[in-house]
């Protein structure tokens, strides 16, 4: 009593002490400030590394667009840069003609007429004489102009003093009614005498065609205009013709100034509508014009105002959660953890009424399902075992009184089997002890027992069978859990039934200075004695050795009773693993609390019952039960620990379980039941498969060829070898190969970078598609070998396409093909013109795609999941990049459905884009 006293000043000295440092530091004791300051500091962080993110993805956002816009003015200046210079090389040829320096209207005629048969933007083309005078015009017209003096013409003005093409600025030619730009190449004589020019009018509206299509092609969402200006700032071609003959000057002043000065750009401005645009503008360096490409600023960075809102809501939506979030955790965690702390701390003070009091209050916790509910019924159950435990002390109290209470042995004895037998519920015991005069042992005291029996039960000392001289001899415990069964106990099994016990278990009295003696325990039905019960009826053997020999060694065995006691108490408590004992019928003799949970059984209605019904209700959603319980049932025909992991589908959580089972013998070896064991390794499973993933990944793509280079670097530094020139070269070989890898693998992330960003530009020239398989064969790792098969028509025409990027695509098809179809196995590419395209065609002969992963195969990182696979390496880009680089010629990629294998088809067009 003054131990227990002590351990509640203890412990309220501890619960005083830990209060005073609650109140000192607040945000340490207190766990509900601890994960308030946690969310705040990550919400802080998150609007902060978005803030930054934002800035930095706006300014990338606007420059791409930038980019995009500018890039399509190049695209146009240099068309029409290359036009224009066409038109001016065909006045400079006219220029050249004897009939058109004689000015002979008859023989001008043809001329005229070929060159407008050939140029659809040329409407008209004329001489004029040294005076401006229209000498002839082709085509005729009912307006006709000849005789008219056109010598006030700017481009007349301007001819007269070169001797080299020009363009007039836009204007409407009286002649066809028509918006017009001149070509002109003056005439002189071989004295420099100025005979007038030739010139083609050409037609502005075909310019502005032109870039209507160009706008059609992105669409009215795009909602761009674009439109090309002379060096005046006149407006000569517009995505809408209505536009021609404009000034730019009054609009666009600085946007126009910036491009007749040759320079190239991009700027924001408003528009006359009051709208800010974004202008790209570059010049045409031949003939002295401008393109300009305007598209409004709330269409061409849509994406980033819809990014910003985007991350606006998320934000809102993250505090909203979390706000949500902090008041189910403080309802449904931190409050009831406050309390289950308060409650411990009273168990550990040893108050009564205030555990009753919260007790009460935590009965809404205990029927919870959830973790807190299981630690809520862990610490009352504990406070029941405490309780519990506190019971059997005082029982083990009450025995010792009686043993220390009179120095009768035959008293002390009878009261020492009354108390084994109400705390191991036995109906039956007895102390067998030798008696010296005729050398054989004899009941010494009973209870319970038939009086026949203790009259005349006799055990020889040399009798090896019987359990009391085994325990005896072996100074241990020995118990039979079935004497039915049990093949030693085959000699008294007859009095066993006649006396009515199934089971006994023997502890011997260690006397030193008395006789020797066992004491036993008999139950009527089959058992097998725990530990717990086995340390008990040894500490009862002890009390009555004590009784017997000396009473003073009663308390030393006292304390080693409750030693023994407290240490399988808490072995049992702290066991987490799924445990069922059975005997070797099949029936459980033992089953823990969490077997009894796994199976959905009350803890007290698992023993004794089948086995099969445990493992049945265990399996319950066990997925593929049936080959599962054929695995376990092939085990138990084994011997030795043996183990075998399942998976159970639950519809909240799927858990993964091992169970291991093993044999349980005597100490000599016979079995005398099996033992399971249930463990839950469902984190251990998911660990183990998020670990495998990541570094199959990270370590064969990257480690692999790195380790390859460190090495054969490390060797050929060596001081100590001197390698021969063969040698060196094929490890310098081998560190090349594998840096080729590494570098494939930036290369392809690069191109995928790319591909998302819309940046990729293509160099299409005349390829012959045999020959790029033949170059994508050689780079293609694994190699297909002598097992590729290229089928093509020999009137297959030449692809306009990048060899490069058409190799790279065609090597990743053939790696793909030898990969999943297999190194030894034929793959056949064949080509067939359809229409204005060529269809290519990877045809292999492995197990194909599942149907349901056809629409991610062309995913960036993403491999085919397929168990008919083998095992292969990379990251998940081939496909994606291949699709990228076909549709960046105009062309298409897919899959084609097969009845064995996979077959990959693309197509490109014939001409050139």
């Amino acid at each position: 009593m003054q131990n227990h006293h002590k351990f509640f000043k203890n412990a309220q000295s501890t619960n005083a002490r830990t209060t005073k440092e609650q109140l000192s530091f607040p945000l340490r004791r207190d766990l509900g400030s601890q994960l308030l300051f946690l969310y705040l500091a990550f919400v802080g962080l998150f609007v902060l590394v978005a803030m930054l993110f934002v800035s930095y993805a706006q300014q990338r956002l606007k420059d791409d667009v930038s980019a995009s816009n500018l890039a399509l003015a190049q695209a146009i200046a240099q068309e029409t840069n290359t036009a224009m210079g066409n038109t001016l090389l065909t006045v400079r040829q006219l220029a050249d003609y004897e009939a058109v320096q004689t000015a002979v209207p008859s023989q001008m005629s043809p001329i005229f007429q070929a060159v407008m048969a050939g140029r659809d933007d040329i409407n008209l083309t004329y001489r004029l004489d040294e005076d401006g005078i229209m000498l002839f015009h082709y085509p005729d017209s009912p307006e006709s102009t000849v005789g008219k003096d056109f010598s006030f013409r700017d481009y007349f003005q301007r001819a007269a003093l070169i001797h080299k093409p020009l363009v007039s600025l836009g204007r409407i030619s009286p002649t066809t009614n028509e918006a017009v730009a001149t070509a002109v190449m003056p005439i002189w004589s071989e004295e420099n005498e100025f005979l007038g020019l030739v010139g083609t009018n050409l037609k502005l509206q075909f310019l502005s065609d032109t870039l209507t299509s160009i706008v059609q092609q992105y669409g009215k969402e795009a909602e761009f205009q674009l439109f090309i200006i002379d060096h005046a700032g006149q407006t000569i071609g517009h995505s809408d013709s209505a536009q021609l003959l404009e000034d730019t000057h009054i609009p666009l002043p600085e946007v126009t100034t910036a491009v007749l000065h040759a320079n190239s750009g991009t700027i924001t401005s408003d528009s006359p509508d009051g709208h800010p645009h974004l202008y790209s503008y570059v010049p045409i360096p031949d003939v002295g014009w401008g393109v300009i490409v305007e598209q409004p600023t709330a269409v061409a960075f849509a994406t980033i105002q819809a990014f910003q809102r985007g991350l606006a809501i998320s934000t809102a939506i993250l505090l909203a959660l979390g706000m949500l979030f902090w008041l189910i955790l403080s309802r449904r965690i931190i409050r009831p953890l406050e309390r289950l702390a308060n409650f411990s701390q009273e168990i550990a003070l040893g108050d009564d009424l205030p555990v009753e009091h919260h007790r009460a209050a935590l009965a809404t916790l205990i029927e919870r399902p959830d973790q807190m509910g299981l630690l809520t019924r862990a610490l009352t159950q504990m406070q029941q075992a405490i309780e519990t435990r506190f019971d059997e002390i005082s029982t083990l109290l009450d025995t010792s009184a009686a043993v220390v209470s009179t120095l009768d042995q035959e008293t002390v004895l009878s009261r020492i089997l009354e108390q084994t037998e109400r705390l191991l519920d036995v109906p039956m015991s007895a102390i067998f002890a030798l008696d010296e005069q005729q050398g054989i042992f004899r009941v010494y005291a009973s209870h319970g027992l038939p009086h026949w029996y203790t009259e005349n039960a006799t055990i020889h000392p040399d009798e090896t069978s019987s359990v009391t001289m085994r325990a005896i001899h072996s100074g241990q415990p020995i118990q039979i859990s079935n004497t039915k069964t049990n093949p030693s106990f085959g000699r008294h099994r007859e009095r066993a039934r006649v006396a009515g016990y199934q089971s006994v278990l023997a502890v011997p009295l260690a006397a030193q200075y008395s006789s020797p003696a066992a004491l036993l325990v008999f139950r009527p039905d089959v058992h097998k004695f725990s530990h717990r019960e086995i340390s008990l009826l040894t500490s009862f053997a002890n009390h009555a050795t004590m009784a017997i020999e000396n009473a003073a060694l009663y308390t030393h065995s006292d304390m080693r009773f409750q030693e023994e006691t407290r240490r399988l108490q808490a072995l049992i408590q702290s066991m987490q693993d799924g445990l069922i004992l059975e005997d070797l019928e099949g029936n459980v003799l033992y089953a823990n609390r969490s077997m009894a949970e796994w199976s959905d059984l009350p803890l007290a209605k698992t023993t004794g019952v089948s086995v099969d019904l445990l493992m049945e209700r265990l399996l319950t959603h066990a997925q593929e039960r049936p080959d599962v319980e054929a695995k376990i049932a092939h085990l138990l025909n084994e011997s030795g620990n043996r183990r075998i992991q399942f998976l159970l589908n639950f519809p909240d959580f799927p858990r993964y379980l091992r169970l291991i089972l093993f044999d349980v013998t005597d100490p000599d070896g016979t079995p005398i039941g099996r033992g399971r064991i249930v463990q839950d390794i469902t984190q251990r499973y998911e660990v183990d498969r998020m670990k495998s993933s990541l570094i199959s990944t990270v370590s064969h793509e990257l480690r692999t060829p790195l380790a390859a280079i460190k090495g054969y670097a490390s060797t050929l530094l060596a001081d100590d070898v001197e390698w021969d020139e063969a040698s060196k070269y094929e490890f310098l070989s081998i560190i090349s190969d594998e840096t080729d890898h590494l570098s494939q693998l930036v290369t392809d992330l690069l191109d995928m970078s790319r591909i998302e960003a819309g940046n990729l530009n293509v160099q299409q020239m005349a390829c012959d598609l045999s020959e790029l398989i033949q170059q994508a064969q050689q780079h293609a790792y694994p190699s297909p070998g002598t097992y590729l098969r290229v089928n093509l028509p020999p009137s297959l025409p030449m692809l306009f396409v990048d060899p490069q990027r058409m190799i790279v695509v065609l090597r990743n098809l053939i790696e793909n093909a030898v990969k999943y179809g297999g190194e030894e196995k034929p793959i056949r590419i064949t080509a067939v013109v359809q229409s204005d395209q060529i269809i290519i065609k990877i045809r292999d002969q492995g197990p194909g795609i599942p149907q349901e992963q056809m629409q991610q195969a062309f995913d960036s990182f993403h491999r085919i999941d397929n168990s008919m696979t083998r095992q292969t390496t990379g990251a998940g880009l081939g496909l994606a990049i291949s699709r990228g680089f076909v549709r960046a010629h105009g062309g298409n990629i897919w899959i084609e459905p097969t009845e064995k294998g996979l077959c990959v088809a693309f197509s490109l067009p014939i001409q050139r884009r």
